[in-house]
Order: structure tokens, then sequence, then C-alpha cells
């Protein structure tokens, strides 16, 4: 195996609306991110991702971008922007773009051109259907309720739309468009920046005929069926010859609906397309079969190991891992995973980031997760501001799956807003986010989960993950050490082996909230202990207790 950068590297994770505001409008901003960056290299992470900043319409939160080359002016100007790179370089952190090149906003210049007319020089950047029987095109549902066909009434045809119908997705079977999203990813990488996280890359080449699929609760088929077209690797392999291979850079792709084969190609070592893949399978072990997030959780750890522990055996030597809990669309993960309570909300935290990090693959922390942030306490639907969670809600209500109050329960524990609340800074109002009133509530617990007191609190979470991280940057058995599943079938424990070398490292997770009896295998017993999240741990382990996490260290004889 080649060894890259990346592979060692962590990565942070910044929602720019929510991170720092400078000014007291109540949005984070680019400003108020330089200014965390000695934060975030406190912590010991690496690399930053960021969320869009792009100039938006903001109808997806900057998903829907009408010019790629432009600053919202919410978050500041290009002049904030070239400050914060120069700060973070250095600091000695990289920064990862955001590249949403899936779809624009339909205030984007080219759309704006696109729906003029049928013989636009630009018609066919976008995706572009006559109706079919005198309806939509195909069964195809947006991803935030709805078809994905919008009807525009001036040349009486449809086009797509996998998200907000204010989002057309981008024809990427058009020449004209890869040249101009490769040109302009060029642009962002001449001014220094050292990567993408590219959205929903795994949709950008569609099956032509657009066949119909199955239809799911809302009525439409998943905007799933899109993923994997016929020319997806084709194009991402041009974009690598034409733009990434000529720099040294992290690529992540967000691909729904990817297969661990797929994988194998979007990710794979020889370095034709990416550096790595985010998969959604794990992210969706709890989800119900028929409303899929937007239900009750059904917490299943045999399928939750099955899952991860598959990822890492069958992409080992092959592809590259990338590892996450939390995103800018998943709910808190001590809420879903761990226990948010007083009681045990910092020992489920640390339990859950000694079982991501100690795995193979590049971690990503989300901002607030390396201080347990939790879910908010919502109570009313005019507190949310999720495009995706209030039109899922409202079309499943509407169909007779829950009532609102049932509906903002579930919203409590699956919406993305849970993500997207302020970060908690200290206890002063708003939690040190803003002067002004915040875009989003600020979760009433910030009083006592906040940075502050945890940076001056040794065993606190943040020093927790700060440890993990610099076991990271120090061990190669963590970074590229071969996986094993141990008591696949517990339903309490996660216990897996690393071995690379003469290092091998056993990795005990409790999920719950109850001491497990578990005998330590024997050619672990009298080994060290690496990290844990107890003060003590005992000489012989019988029991592993509530919400524990250990990793034990041995030398072998090269077993690998």
């Amino acid at each position: 195996m080649e060894k890259k950068w990346w592979q060692k590297s962590v990565v942070y994770q910044i929602y720019p609306r929510s991170f720092q505001d400078s000014n007291g409008d109540g949005i984070g901003d680019i400003a108020g991110i330089t200014s965390r960056l000695p934060y975030i290299r406190e912590l010991g992470v690496d690399t930053v991702w960021l969320s869009p900043i792009y100039q938006s319409p903001n109808d997806d939160n900057g998903y829907d971008i009408s010019d790629y080359q432009a600053i919202m002016a919410d978050f500041g100007t290009m002049e904030d922007f070239d400050e914060m790179l120069a700060k973070a370089h250095e600091l000695g952190l990289k920064i990862v773009m955001d590249l949403v090149v899936n779809h624009t906003s339909d205030e984007h210049r080219w759309f704006v051109e696109s729906r003029k007319s049928k013989d636009n020089p630009y018609r066919d950047y976008y995706i572009w259907r006559e109706p079919k029987n005198g309806a939509e095109p195909s069964n195809w549902g947006s991803c935030f309720g709805g078809s994905a066909w919008q009807l525009d009434e001036a040349t009486g045809m449809y086009f797509l739309h996998l998200f907000s119908k204010k989002q057309p997705d981008l024809n990427w079977d058009n020449p004209a468009v890869r040249d101009e999203v490769f040109e302009m990813m060029d642009w962002w990488l001449q001014k220094g920046i050292d990567g993408f996280r590219m959205d929903v890359i795994s949709l950008i080449s569609k099956e032509p005929d657009f066949p119909d699929g199955e239809a799911e609760a809302g009525g439409y088929a998943s905007f799933q069926i899109a993923a994997n077209g016929p020319h997806e690797h084709e194009y991402l392999q041009e974009m690598n010859r034409r733009v990434l291979s000529k720099y040294d850079l992290l690529t992540v792709g967000e691909c729904a609906g990817v297969t661990l084969e797929e994988a194998k190609s979007y990710a794979n070592l020889d370095g034709s397309e990416l550096s790595m893949v985010f998969q959604f399978e794990h992210m969706e072990a709890d989800f119900d079969p028929e409303l899929g997030r937007y239900a009750a959780q059904h917490k299943d750890i045999p399928k939750l190991k099955e899952i991860l522990s598959r990822w890492e055996v069958e992409l080992d030597g092959i592809a590259w891992n990338s590892l996450y809990w939390n995103n800018h669309d998943q709910p808190r993960i001590v809420s879903r995973y761990g226990d948010d309570s007083d009681e045990w909300r910092e020992l489920s935290a640390k339990m859950l980031g000694t079982c991501l990090h100690m795995m193979q693959g590049t971690p990503y922390v989300f901002q607030g997760e390396e201080l347990g942030m939790t879910n908010f306490p919502w109570t009313s639907l005019e507190q949310m501001n999720d495009i995706e969670s209030l039109g899922n809600y409202r079309q499943l209500h509407d169909r007779g799956y829950y009532t609102e109050e049932e509906g903002i329960a579930m919203l409590r524990k699956r919406s993305r807003d849970n993500a997207r609340t302020p970060m908690q800074w200290d206890d002063s109002p708003q939690a040190g986010f803003t002067a002004g009133t915040p875009w989003l509530p600020v979760n009433p617990n910030y009083t006592r989960v906040n940075a502050k007191e945890q940076m001056a609190r040794e065993d606190s979470v943040f020093h927790y993950y700060q440890k993990l991280i610099a076991l990271r940057k120090a061990m190669d058995v963590i970074v590229y050490g071969h996986y094993r599943l141990l008591e696949p079938e517990h339903e309490a424990l996660f216990v897996y082996t690393r071995t690379w070398e003469e290092d091998e490292l056993l990795v005990i997770c409790n999920f719950t909230d109850k001491a497990v009896p578990y005998t330590l295998p024997e050619e672990f017993r009298g080994s060290s202990v690496l990290i844990g999240n107890y003060p003590q741990v005992p000489e012989n382990l019988q029991t592993v207790r509530p919400y524990e996490a250990v990793v034990f260290q041995r030398k072998t004889s090269g077993l690998c």
C-alpha cells in the first residue's frame, strides 16, 4: 500500500452557519471560523472540511449554489476566505471545500438561461423531459419529499431535481457541463485548498430513460434509484485525469446508494478516482423498514457491527474507508447510539469515539462531537429549519403516519437540525456563539456542555478525543492494521482486533448502560491498556462496565 497523508489524517467538519458568529447577526461566518482555528489545532486534527460557503439563495442552507466562485454574503467575502486559508496553513491545517455539482440553484445563471427556451444554448446544461401521458416523466422521488420532476410552465417541460425544486440537476452527459465544473474546481485548487468533499457525487450519471422504480411511503420511488449510473466512473476518472491528479489532495465522495463493489472503484488505492467515499449503510442500521429515518429508532447492535465490519474487511488493501458517526445530515450520535442523560453522556460519547477511531480509515469529527453535544429538545415545528425534515414530516403526516405530536417526537430523534444547532463554546448567553439572536436555537444544555468547561477539565470528552487523535498519529497499527470482528452476535458488546506487523490491539465497547460479563481472550491477559474511558481497568477483566470502552495492546510474533 502506498501511504498517503490523508490515511493518517483526522478531519474536522465545520458547518459554517452554526460554528462561530463574528458580527452579531446570529449566523456563523468565515471570520468566526478563522478565530477558532487555534481550537481545532489544539484538538489535534490536521484537516478541516467546510460545508458550502458559496453564493446561494439558501433554500437548502447553501447546498443550492448560484455562483461557485463567490462567497455568500452571510459568511463574509472572498478576502475573508483568503485570510482564513492562510491562517489555517500557518497552523498546519489543510482546508477541504464542499463541492456541490450534482445540481445548482435555480438562480444560477446557467439555469436562468436554460429555462428561457428549448433552443437556448444552456438548455442542455440541465435535465429536461417532455410529460409522459400528460404527467411526470417517471415516478422518481425527491430526497426532500414529493416528485423529483417539476413542470416549467414557460416551455411545458419538466426538469429533474433529486432534491429541492430550487436545485435542478446538472446534465453531466453534456461535455460543456463537465468542462465548466472542472475549470471551476481548478480555480479553487489554484487558490491553495487541499481537497474536496463531493456532495452526492454518486448521482451525477443518470439512466437516460429514467425508468420507474418501486414506490415508497411517500408515493414515489427513492431518489437513490439514480445512484451509480452508467457513466459514473467514467466521469470521475475524467475529473481525476483533468484536475485531481495534478494536486496532492484529499477527495471524499458522498455516495448515496453505494455498494461495497462500487466503493472499490470509487476509492480504489490505484488513485484513479477518489481518496475515499462516505457510505450510508451503517447510518441506516436503525432505520424503519417502511419509513426509513423518519420513524422510531430500532437499535440493532449486531446489524451495526456486521455492516461496519464488512466494510472494514472487504476494502482492506483495495480501497480506503472513511469513518464517521456524525455530520450535518445526521442527528447527534450520543443521542442515537449512546445515552445523552447527565449520568452517561460523557462515558457513552467516549465509547463511541473509541469504537470508531480505532478502525481502519480516515475519521471525521463533526463540530461539537468532541464535546458530546446532544440532540435538541424540539417542541414545535416553528423552531426548526431543515427543508428535508419538514418536507418529509408534512408528507408523512398528511398520509396519516403520525399526529403532529408524534411527528415532533420523531424529529427530536431524527431531524438534521439536531446537528445544526450552534456550537457550544462556553456558558455565556447563546453559548458564546453570537452576540445576537442565533438562526437556530442554542441547545439549553450549553451551560453544562461547552468547550470552555471541557478544555479546563482533564477527564472531559474533548481531552479524550485529543488522545484518540494523537494515538492515530503515532501508531501505524491504528491507521493500517487489519481488522477482525469478535463476538458478532453479542447484543451489547462491539469487540474487534487490529493487527499490523508486531502490534495487535483488542477494542472492547459496551453499547449499553448495563454491566456485561466478558472473558478476556487468553492472548490478551496481562497486556497493557492503551486507552479507556474509565479511570482504571481491572488487571483481570471479567466485566465490561456500562458504556465502557477499553483498548488493550500486545506485541505478537508478526501475525500479519
